[in-house]
């Protein structure tokens, strides 16, 4: 692990040559990947330097420790030697997470699917409350939100929303939430005061760089209608919203959220471009990596992964066993406190894995 830790920082001190270089400078496409990728391993090299100043540390309470004969300055030595050699455990169990590699959509925006599944209206209440609910964890992370496309039901619930989340590591953070989401709980609409089990589904999609997803132009069917949502006279009598039908797969994306055309259209492309970004990479997935299937799931949205029980306030997320019992909390967008132990335990399970395969 050190030598691999040694590279990795000599790496980083070039890349740090290069970036202050002329060359470099002068070419802002270089400079830009050339920053990105120092922003990368930075953590790496931090934690590492760290861990080397508390090893020398150690090894200097070690010495103290064999050259002392006094009991009380022994014990003083002793106590320092085990607190430094706890530290350094702890460290390097951190710089071995580090050290597994990335996942490369980590650092993308995040285009969000939310859809009322069964449960007729009480299901589209609940779609509402987990857009909501992403919408504020975004916020307190200040991430940008805009809700691209929004198919109302009655009562304030939500039958389908896409949204684009753009923040840096939006998809690192909410990569885990793509599955089926159920709810149990007495409906307003409930007389006898029985509980019922609904669901919506969430799709969680990192967007397309535009190098990686190239769409000729005659595959390309584009319809422009009115405006159905809210703006007024101009939104609902010009045909500022956009569908773009993308032949060859029949993928379709509408987006009336912007005022102009122009707009719409430029967010629409955004959102198609991821989903034919996720379905090459679900192929890919399915050909190489049973790995990472294994480790986070296919997003197949059949898949149920947590339950919001609201007589109990009780969120259990299904695949680790973790109940928290603070559910509207997490509602108002404290969703760190499923997000935190998610990212942890898929973490160690990638660990052991590593480990083990390299003996």
């Amino acid at each position: 692990m050190l030598q691999r830790l040694d590279e990795v920082t000599r790496r980083w001190h070039e890349m740090k040559t290069e970036q202050a270089s002329p060359d470099v400078l002068a070419d802002r496409k270089r400079l830009l990947e050339v920053s990105k990728k120092l922003a990368e391993i930075e953590p790496v090299v931090e934690a590492y330097q760290a861990y080397r100043r508390i090893l020398e540390e150690e090894k200097g309470a070690r010495e103290l420790l064999g050259g002392e004969s006094e009991p009380e300055l022994r014990a003083l030595a002793e106590e320092e030697v085990r607190h430094l050699s706890a530290e350094l455990a702890e460290r390097e169990k951190a710089l071995k997470l580090l050290l597994l590699p990335t996942d490369p959509n980590d650092r993308r925006n995040v285009v969000l699917e939310v859809r009322a599944g069964t449960g007729g209206e009480e299901a589209a209440l609940f779609a509402a409350e987990l857009l909501r609910m992403y919408t504020r964890y975004a916020e307190g992370r200040r991430w940008r939100v805009n809700v691209t496309d929004l198919s109302e039901a009655g009562m304030g619930g939500v039958k389908e929303a896409v949204a684009l989340i753009e923040g840096d590591g939006a998809y690192s953070r909410l990569k885990f939430e793509s599955g089926v989401h159920r709810v149990q709980r007495v409906p307003t609409t409930e007389a006898s005061g029985r509980i019922h089990t609904s669901a919506a589904t969430v799709a969680v999609m990192p967007e397309a760089e535009e190098i990686e997803i190239e769409i000729d132009s005659k595959d390309l069917r584009i319809d422009t209608f009115c405006s159905s949502g809210k703006g007024g006279q101009s939104v609902n009598t010009t045909y500022s919203a956009v569908r773009i039908t993308h032949l060859p797969t029949s993928l379709a994306v509408s987006c009336q959220n912007e005022r102009s055309q122009l707009q719409n259209r430029a967010q629409a492309m955004r959102i198609l471009k991821a989903r034919l970004y996720e379905m090459a990479r679900a192929e890919q997935q399915a050909k190489v990596s049973a790995e990472r299937r294994s480790m986070v799931g296919s997003g197949d949205r059949s898949e149920k992964i947590r339950t919001y029980n609201f007589p109990q306030s009780r969120v259990t997320d299904h695949r680790i066993g973790l109940t928290v019992h603070r559910l509207q909390e997490i509602l108002n967008g404290e969703l760190d406190l499923l997000l935190d132990p998610l990212i942890a335990h898929f973490q160690a399970e990638r660990l052991e894995r590593e480990l083990a395969s390299t003996g």
